[in-house]
């Protein structure tokens, strides 16, 4: 990596959101993979680790506890000295036991190649050993010690050494038993690795052995007895013996150990990924992050919506700072530079590191904090100038630390035209630290020749000349934050299309700066055309705002439109299926009636041909049978007539406290309001209030209501007296993840009594605490209508939707 991008690295922070990430790994060996955290050289490797990513944080889910790495170790510094021929201790080749065993439990754990196929393809080829696994076992007892069984000459060593201490242990009791008189204590202590008596000292010479030591009073005096002498020069010989059995042992071990050595670094290196990959999936739910998509083309657009930096999401969240601002980021493929001005302290250097930091995250296979689905191209080179490079040292000045190092990034630039990913440049204060007049030209100068080779260059400034390249050159576009002016404080939101003021004379005002100062700065603007110029910003800023208004109204309508068609679509299809339905049961009813009817009439005529053998009487009754049969036929006649359609009844209006028939749902209701243009009621059936077009009522005897005159009457919906949006935005829209349960319940009872509409509150998935205990205090707050999961789109399980009444 070149010099100039690993500073863009420190100047982004890069190495602290490694600190962070590695933080959420298990072993030591991912926390180092973690805090190193390599840039993939290719798109492929790229994508690879975002997939890693999402099939890792779909495993942790299911599994209780989520994956675990328990008995995984470091084992590199022992698969290296066995391949080189040493003995590792039993201890460590224990931990290696387990680390085969972990990865066996994992690979059991991962394998599915239907919905894990890359982690399932990484695991594929692990050798696990189970047979040096169960030799290690066999062989070593906890903590790393030989096991008897793992050597005949060991164990029966070991029984002799066992019996020559007991041996010795019986001999110093019956010492002590004899000579109680002359020691101070009755406890066998140990000086040297030998056995001793605690011995008065001037009973000394009547207990023959070996002094190895006397207390700091010199009243006592520690002697071996002579007795035991022999015997412990014997165990000690014995302990030597076990030492070199021991160490055979260990050395043999060591050895097949050595014999497997690049299968066991191939099983680390596969751990290490793995464990990597399960902390990059719980920092990205942690963050409330989203999966990225990488595009091949270059010149493929950025949508970053609702980008979050991850820092200050982290300081928030860990350290009790300030709410994050999200900031979004929409550049098509024909743009190539991006100029955000603004007041200072707006946030204008957030926003650059945010960017920066999402386009190293994408290319790490981390998750992006935003909404929806974040696109952008892989960029192989992200390149930044932020910060002051004034160094009385090197004796550079600010304008010339600055301009080194902007040298330095475009000789690190490719070519145009050569191959490879997108090239990102973001510059603070571009041009700043010298004559406004010339650092202008050069700032000009250098974002037209960016515009040319790197794929985009994102400045923050403050020279009002940069904010005019955008209607020069379609490549450029103008960024601003957002500024309120009632309260004289940034609002860190990114305004796009439209430049900003820098409001240095507000804010001078709102900081204590003299009154005559201020009005004699403000003169001197007036023939400069600063004032003309600020207000011409200022009408932007007012129309956008209502163009915004009126595009949350069109979504508004929008939504109505669409739901009347899903509502008029699902009656057609009910009252079709019904009308088939009948149809098909009033078929089946005639077919049985004429085949009841006709063989009625053949046994009639059967009973005619047999003539007659009763006389009058007999005829009296055939003809009564006919007769019968005829009546028959005729109410069968009369049962399948077509029935004449019903007559509407037209000209007909409902009124308030009017029952009436709803039609999606065939149930009366009771009308408790019309609309002032007569074409919308509002009815309640059972404990649902519904609000519907005239034309989805009639009244309980089939009426149907006529339409009143139509009346064009333009209304926009303004302040709290209307409803508001059925749309999700910004306005309406409160992010409570990671808070609380009673915090959450705080921030949602602010934003509700001032809702004229529904809300949506974002609350992630996760453990579903904060969800259920939100859900459970929204049934009990007597102004909230309903509650339900948002739309997939807009959040699915993870926000819910909050109808107040």
């Amino acid at each position: 990596m070149a010099p100039i991008q690993q500073e863009a690295l420190e100047l982004l922070e890069w190495p602290r959101l490694a600190e962070q990430l590695a933080s959420f790994a298990s072993t030591a060996p991912g926390r180092c993979a973690c805090l190193a955290l390599a840039l993939p050289a290719g798109l492929a490797a790229s994508r690879s680790l975002l997939a890693e990513t999402t099939e890792l944080l779909g495993l942790d889910g299911l599994l209780e506890g989520g994956l675990s790495f328990q008995g995984v170790a470091d084992i590199a510094v022992l698969v290296t000295l066995c391949a080189k021929g040493g003995t590792a201790p039993g201890e460590e080749l224990l931990a290696l036991a387990t680390t085969l065993a972990a990865a066996r439990r994992l690979r059991r754990q991962i394998d599915d190649p239907q919905l894990r196929p890359v982690c399932t393809a990484l695991v594929a080829e692990l050798r696990t050993l189970p047979e040096l696994e169960q030799r290690l076992h066999f062989c070593l007892e906890e903590g790393g010690r030989v096991a008897d069984r793992a050597s005949p000459p060991l164990e029966g060593l070991r029984r002799q050494l066992l019996g020559a201490r007991s041996d010795r242990r019986d001999r110093l009791q019956e010492l002590m038993r004899r000579c109680g008189a002359m020691l101070q204590d009755t406890v066998i202590s140990e000086r040297n690795g030998r056995p001793v008596l605690a011995v008065k000292a001037g009973a000394a010479a009547q207990l023959p052995g070996l002094v190895h030591d006397s207390s700091a009073s010199g009243q006592t005096v520690f002697i071996e007895p002579q007795a035991v002498i022999a015997l412990g020069n014997r165990i000690r010989d014995l302990e030597g013996r076990e030492r070199e059995l021991e160490r055979a042992v260990l050395t043999a071990l060591s050895a097949q150990v050595g014999e497997e050595a690049e299968a066991l670094a191939a099983l680390q290196q596969v751990l290490v990924r793995l464990d990597a990959g399960v902390a990059r999936a719980r920092y990205g739910q942690w963050l409330g992050a989203v999966r990225p998509e990488l595009a091949d083309d270059p010149s493929a657009p950025f949508e970053l919506r609702e980008l979050r930096h991850p820092l200050l999401l982290w300081q928030q969240r860990r350290q009790g700072g300030h709410a994050v601002v999200p900031v979004s980021l929409l550049v098509a493929a024909e743009l190539r530079v991006v100029a955000i001005t603004g007041p200072n302290t707006g946030g204008k250097t957030v926003t650059l590191k945010s960017v920066g930091l999402a386009a190293l995250m994408a290319r790490a296979g981390l998750f992006l904090p935003c909404s929806g689905t974040p696109r952008l191209p892989w960029c192989a080179q992200v390149l930044a100038d932020i910060g002051d490079e004034q160094s009385l040292q090197q004796n550079l000045s600010t304008f010339s630390g600055h301009i080194r190092r902007i040298a330095r990034i475009l000789e690190a630039l490719p070519g145009p035209g050569a191959a490879g990913g997108a090239s990102l440049v973001l510059l603070d204060e571009v041009g700043a630290g010298t004559d406004p007049l010339e650092g202008s030209a050069l700032a000009t100068a250098l974002l037209k020749h960016l515009a040319d080779r790197a794929r985009l260059t994102i400045a923050t400034t403050h020279f009002g000349e940069l904010k005019a390249l955008k209607y020069a050159d379609p490549r450029f576009e103008n960024a601003s934050v957002a500024f309120d002016v009632d309260t004289l404080s940034p609002t860190y939101r990114l305004q796009w299309g439209i430049p900003g003021r820098s409001n240095a004379l507000a804010i001078a005002r709102r900081l204590g700066l003299g009154e005559p100062v201020l009005e004699l700065a403000a003169a001197q603007l007036e023939p400069l055309g600063e004032g003309e110029v600020n207000q011409v910003i200022a009408g932007l800023e007012n129309q956008r705002q209502r163009q915004q208004e009126a595009a949350e109204e069109a979504a508004v309508l929008l939504a109505r439109t669409e739901l009347l068609h899903e509502e008029l679509l699902l009656r057609w299809q009910q009252q079709t299926q019904q009308s088939a339905e009948l149809q098909e049961q009033r078929r089946q009813q005639l077919e049985r009636s004429i085949r009841q009817g006709q063989n009625e009439v053949k046994r009639i005529i059967r009973r005619l041909r047999q003539g007659p053998d009763g006389g009058e009487a007999s005829s009296a009754a055939l003809g009564e049978t006919a007769r019968q049969a005829g009546q028959r036929l005729k109410s069968l006649e009369q049962q399948h007539r077509p029935t004449p359609e019903r007559r509407e009844h037209r000209g007909w209006m409902p009124a308030v406290g009017d029952r009436v028939r709803l039609l999606s749902l065939g149930k009366a209701g009771e009308v408790l309001a019309i609309a002032d243009d007569g074409r919308e009621l509002t009815v309640r059936c059972g404990v649902m209030r519904l609000t519907l077009e005239l034309a989805g009522i009639e009244g309980l005897h089939g009426e149907k209501p006529s339409a009143p005159e139509v009346r064009v009457q333009v209304k926009g919906q303004r302040g709290l007296g209307g409803r508001g949006p059925d749309v999700r935005s910004e306005r309406n829209t409160v992010d409570v993840r990671g808070l609380r349960v009673h915090e959450a319940e705080a921030a949602l009872e602010e934003r509700l009594r001032a809702a004229n509409g529904p809300v949506w509150a974002i609350h992630g998935i996760g453990t579903g605490k904060l969800k259920r205990g939100l859900r459970a205090w929204l049934a009990t707050v007597p102004y909230v209508e309903r509650v339900s999961d948002a739309e997939q789109g807009d959040g699915g399980a993870g926000c819910s939707v909050i109808y107040v009444k």
